[in-house]
């Protein structure tokens, strides 16, 4: 699949692996794709992404990927649905924080369940790279470009798409601000 990605998109996954590489991280996740997109200049996605989160509230999408984290990368949507069973997820974060320091929760360091000495893809790191050919495809596109990276993490759910409505990126804003953006 990846002969087809554009050279926006493999620096995309470049960075993915650097932010993942960065951070100690055991994969490659959904969140270093987005961080990775987000560093991105000189693409219809950057220039798309720019229109609907510019950069003084990137920030903002950086600390709530962060609190997710700190929640063991669940979502609003887990957190309330366990709460409705009577799990209180911000006091059980608080007490392994208390015990074991601030971030234990996010902790995904090397060398925990590690087979080998790569870094791999998580399993949704890898729907949103499958998802992001379906959108291709779907758009009769020939190559995955960065922007079909974009739109499939505003779809697959989970935090990511979670933080970018948050803050405004979602499939049809994102889809409208790429038809608009001027191809590099």
């Amino acid at each position: 699949m990846f002969e087809r990605f554009t050279q926006a998109a493999r620096a995309v996954v470049k960075g993915a692996f650097e932010y993942a590489e960065r951070t100690g991280a055991t994969t490659v996740t959904e969140e270093h794709l987005l961080l990775a997109l987000l560093d991105r200049e000189d693409t219809r996605a950057a220039a798309a992404l720019r229109e609907l989160c510019p950069p003084e509230r990137r920030p903002a999408v950086a600390a709530a990927l962060a609190d997710a984290r700190r929640r063991a990368g669940l979502s609003r949507a887990d957190t309330e649905a366990l709460e409705g069973l009577g799990i209180d997820v911000g006091a059980i974060v608080a007490r392994v924080e208390e015990a074991h320091g601030r971030g234990a929760l996010a902790r995904n360091r090397k060398g925990i369940g590690r087979r080998s000495g790569r870094t791999a893809f998580s399993r949704e790191a890898k729907k949103v790279l499958e998802k992001s050919l379906r959108v291709a495809l779907a758009r009769k596109d020939r190559e995955i470009g960065d922007e079909h990276i974009l739109l499939a993490l505003t779809t697959t759910g989970g935090v990511v798409a979670e933080v970018l409505a948050d803050h405004g990126v979602t499939y049809t804003s994102a889809d409208a601000a790429l038809s608009a953006a001027v191809a590099p």
